[in-house]
């Protein structure tokens, strides 16, 4: 039987959680910013391969219609824009950022989706329902989390029984990381795992057919990709070099063999197998 979420659209935050959001939107995250990412990437996506690979992503999670998916870290509401009106499917799209998400409910008024997206600010970590979603999807988001066993944990207690989580996040290479890439991580509060680390954790947190594919020499590919349509922008010089710049340390770090990218996949635990069942 279905448990309903019963989530409130901006449901209250502890402290940790307020100022995450604050530093996002203060920092990371600004409305200017935002916008300079989805130059980038294209028309509402602010992660790396824009629609293309979003789309190529989201196949992988077989969604049937009306089935109920979580969008962790939804951003500006692309993906989940797209689930819900090329596969049916009722998409709850949850992020810290007020900015994101004050961009993306402007979006979602302009398209005919009918009530199959809503929108909240949630912190993934909160989330208190069990046996609701049918897949969970997140772009680049668990990076900015530090305990990620119990985040684990939390999404496999959302899922249905064999439920399908698919995400992609930065990750790292083995110590020693050159000083660069130190610098990076810690400037940004980037809580980082290698390929190994997550299989292991998403093993320990009850989860099944576990797969995390190191997928650096595409994330490589992407940025330089990236580095192409920054030259072709219209922007205001310094702005330009500035973005340039900031991709190009990140193509280094990548080749490097520092800054990594995985995508990983995995079901919920069956029956009473799994821990949180």
């Amino acid at each position: 039987m279905l448990m309903a979420c019963r989530e409130s659209t901006q449901a209250p935050m502890t402290e940790t959680t307020a100022l995450n959001q604050q530093w996002l939107d203060n920092a990371q995250y600004t409305v200017d910013a935002i916008r300079l990412y989805e130059k980038v990437y294209g028309e509402d996506f602010v992660s790396p391969g824009g629609c293309e690979l979003s789309s190529e992503l989201i196949r992988q999670l077989e969604l049937e219609p009306g089935q109920r998916v979580l969008d962790a870290g939804c951003g500006l509401g692309s993906s989940s824009f797209l689930m819900a009106d090329v596969y049916d499917v009722h998409v709850t799209g949850i992020d810290l950022s007020m900015n994101m998400l004050a961009l993306a409910r402007a979006r979602l008024a302009l398209k005919s989706l009918r009530g199959r997206v809503e929108l909240k600010q949630k912190d993934c970590m909160t989330l208190t329902c069990s046996d609701t979603y049918d897949a969970i999807y997140s772009r680049d988001v668990f990076l900015h989390i530090a305990d990620k066993l119990t985040l684990f944990s939390v999404l496999h207690r959302a899922l249905k029984a064999r439920g399908r989580l698919l995400f992609t996040d930065y990750a790292c290479g083995p110590l020693p990381w050159h000083p660069d890439f130190h610098e990076y991580v810690d400037a940004r509060g980037y809580q980082l795992q290698s390929a190994q680390g997550y299989t292991a954790l998403l093993e320990q947190a009850g989860f099944q057919s576990v797969s995390v594919a190191d997928r650096t020499e595409q994330f490589i590919g992407i940025l330089q990709q990236d580095l192409q349509t920054i030259a072709g922008l219209d922007l205001e010089r310094q702005a330009k070099q500035s973005l340039a710049t900031s991709w190009q340390a990140k193509l280094e770090r990548a080749m490097r063999g520092d800054h990594r990218w995985v995508v990983a996949s995995a079901r919920a635990s069956s029956g009473q197998c799994g821990v949180n069942r």
